[in-house]
């Protein structure tokens, strides 16, 4: 009878350890979830106004010492002092107030033991902004000539010839030939036709390098001077103004332009903003996103700005004094990310009418998210614009988001496949551009 047993005793305790062994790693993937929560609810940059009391409410159970004199916090018996620095506890509601714009490090640990992350807390000066909502009409001259395509052609002889192909890649501005500048596609044309067979040698831009290369043209079966690249050295189209600052700068999109067939940002040499009148709408369907169509006459007198800036965040630049006039809404306070609630706001653009305020819900806030256009999730309720558009339609990207009578953020994208819902980004990663 014994030796009956010991094989079934053997695979009771196999059974146990494989057991023990599942609860194990489900305890640590339940801590792991637990701790990458936690992560993610308190952002890696915290930012606050200078001179105005600030909010903190993450209900993480975080504490850490915040690095800078000039900062005063209070909150009851959950801050203390110590050695020039000062302590901070995350699980409880506090408020910091900062005197002058500065930066500061906050080292979280949980339950002060198990580190979290270190956070950059930036005081930023408590500025006002117009809200605009303005449509514009968007042009843009490349910095050089921007490379969108590399391809192959008949050569003389007929036989398929490719010069540029090892040479080039897509996504190169090409800067100079032999030493001149290259402002525009006519001018690398003239250049490359008339090289007489010689080798010529690019300076390009590669990311953030500059490289020379060399590269000699062939002639097409017309006897014509060819590298077989496709260029671009300017862009155009339709957006929406974000805000106009007391300065008269503004910033727009809430994204970069980039090149419709590379992808990429696009390096500006100039770039011009131009009043456009919204002549018809595309509404958005599940798969098939929507569009507004401007008209946009490039003419001197229907300038509104120069763009100065194209980057991920949006463009910037400086408005001319009839666009700030024409602004027709009031400056309003910042409202910075750990201020923005679920729930009700508005957002503003036009539809060919004029500006008009409609409602939308916020539904997330990604107070830690890679891409920084996609902090703000939004969801389209009103029922003209749903009416009208479908939702989010291209187009209305820049166009702002308030809550509670504060400037929060700009539309950015729109989810395809549900055109009533998109991204925003936050107004403070726009003013930090």
């Amino acid at each position: 009878m014994n030796h009956l047993k010991e094989p079934t005793h053997g695979r009771v305790v196999t059974y146990r350890r494989f057991l023990y062994t599942m609860l194990t790693f489900g305890v640590i993937a339940v801590m792991m979830s637990i701790y990458y929560f936690m992560w993610l609810s308190v952002p890696s940059t915290i930012m606050i106004k200078a001179g105005v009391d600030q909010e903190l409410d993450f209900k993480v159970p975080a504490t850490g010492e915040l690095y800078k004199e000039a900062v005063e916090v209070s909150g009851g018996t959950n801050v203390s002092t110590e050695n020039s620095s000062i302590y901070i506890d995350l699980g409880r509601h506090i408020t910091v107030k900062a005197n002058q714009v500065d930066q500061y490090k906050l080292q979280l640990k949980i339950f002060g033991i198990i580190p979290l992350k270190e956070v950059d807390v930036e005081v930023i000066q408590d500025v006002r902004l117009r809200p605009a909502g303005i449509p514009i009409g968007i042009y843009v001259k490349t910095q050089g000539v921007l490379i969108v395509g590399i391809g192959e052609f008949e050569g003389e002889d007929g036989q398929t010839v490719n010069p540029g192909k090892y040479v080039f890649q897509v996504g190169d501005y090409i800067l100079e030939i032999n030493d001149e500048e290259i402002n525009e596609k006519k001018e690398l044309v003239d250049k490359i036709s008339h090289c007489e067979g010689q080798e010529l040698v690019f300076k390009i831009q590669r990311g953030d390098m500059l490289l020379d290369v060399k590269a000699r043209p062939e002639p097409n079966q017309n006897g014509e001077y060819k590298m077989g690249i496709w260029v671009r050295d300017n862009a155009q189209g339709v957006g929406t103004m974000t805000y106009i600052d007391e300065n008269g700068c503004f910033g727009a999109l809430g994204h970069g332009i980039n090149d419709v067939d590379t992808s990429t940002l696009m390096t500006l040499s100039t770039g011009t903003l131009y009043h456009t009148e919204i002549i018809g709408i595309t509404k958005g369907t599940t798969g098939s996103p929507g569009e507004l169509t401007g008209f946009i006459e490039y003419d001197d007198k229907n300038i509104m700005g120069s763009i100065t800036a194209n980057t991920p965040k949006g463009i910037f630049g400086i408005c001319t004094p009839e666009t700030m006039m024409d602004a027709s809404y009031d400056y309003l306070p910042l409202g910075l990310k750990q201020e923005i609630k679920k729930g009700p706001a508005q957002i503003i653009c036009s539809l060919g009418n004029g500006t008009q305020i409609y409602d939308v819900e916020i539904t997330d806030i990604n107070l830690e998210n890679d891409n920084i256009n996609r902090g703000i999730v939004l969801e389209i309720t009103d029922p003209e614009l749903l009416t009208t558009t479908g939702g989010i339609v291209q187009g209305m990207s820049g166009s702002p988001i308030i809550q509670d009578n504060k400037l929060v953020g700009a539309v950015t994208h729109v989810l395809v496949q549900e055109p009533t819902k998109g991204y925003g980004i936050f107004i403070e990663n726009m003013l930090m551009h």
